[in-house]
């Protein structure tokens, strides 16, 4: 099994559900990234999705848009990434760690180096944001030798046969956008995502996480209901961008709220 796989069986028999942070690589600056994996870990993350910077974040709203400029201000590329996943390895073999992003940067390094290469930092799945199943042979042919999971977004308006198919490419777990629109940019109706849910686990086993729009403990409480998984983004990194200048504030500031939100979780399961 994977770390993935085993941290949700894991999760399962202890009748807990995934918290899963995503912070950018390299944001506010490349020496902080994985003292803060490490503190995000101690305050109750069971996975960490770490994303890759990149110029045009599409799916993101401004406070993840503004996380990838001041990482590329540090000049901070893939490689810097996976390298970050290296040092994070030494201290930490089990937590399981997704890299969440775009096409380019993997693109431009090539499908079977790239895989390779994350292998050997410790990377346990990637989530790129633009790329749909129906493009993604060749990646995921060059991921899943490798043991590297090809991660799916759903979103609300996929149809069941579209959620098949992406349901069909996909390992690890499948990620259930909450909300129609760019991270951070709407409140999510959990009833809404419980019908959704409803339909996913009628076509496939795996595990869903549910992300955008989950911002305090009571959202992630509510997800955690329906859910296999919570994941927070947009909420962490406004903490991270008003103590950029300082560390441990910002680390302070990011473990709160995950602490938080944690404990919401367990007392709500």
């Amino acid at each position: 099994m994977s770390r993935i796989s085993d941290c949700f069986e894991s999760l399962k028999e202890r009748n807990r559900v995934a918290l899963i942070p995503f912070v950018t690589a390299g944001d506010p600056d490349p020496d902080q990234t994985v003292p803060l994996m490490h503190a995000m870990v101690a305050a109750g993350a069971d996975m960490i999705e770490l994303g890759i910077p990149f110029s045009d974040p599409m799916a993101d709203g401004p406070v993840i848009q503004r996380a990838s400029e001041r990482a590329l201000e540090h000049g901070v590329t893939l490689r810097d990434v996976l390298a970050m996943v290296r040092r994070f390895r030494a201290e930490n073999a089990g937590t399981p760690v997704i890299l969440m992003g775009y096409l380019n940067p993997v693109e431009a390094l090539g499908y079977e180096r790239f895989a390779r290469e994350a292998a050997e930092c410790g990377v346990d799945g990637l989530l790129t944001v633009d790329i749909p199943p129906e493009e993604a042979e060749e990646l995921i042919t060059a991921l899943r030798p490798q043991g590297i999971a090809p991660i799916f977004l759903i979103s609300p308006t996929s149809t069941r046969e579209r959620v098949k198919r992406i349901c069909d490419a996909a390992e690890g777990y499948v990620y259930y956008v909450s909300v129609k629109g760019i991270t951070g940019s709407a409140d999510l109706s959990t009833e809404e995502v419980e019908r959704r849910l409803k339909v996913i686990r009628e076509i496939t086993s795996l595990p869903v996480g549910v992300g955008f729009g989950i911002k305090d403990p009571e959202t992630a409480r509510a997800v955690a209901q329906v859910g296999d998984a919570v994941i927070v983004g947009s909420a962490l990194i406004k903490r991270i961008e008003e103590h950029a200048d300082q560390p441990g504030a910002m680390v302070s500031a990011v473990t709160e709220l995950l602490a938080g939100m944690r404990s919401a979780m367990d007392s709500g399961c």
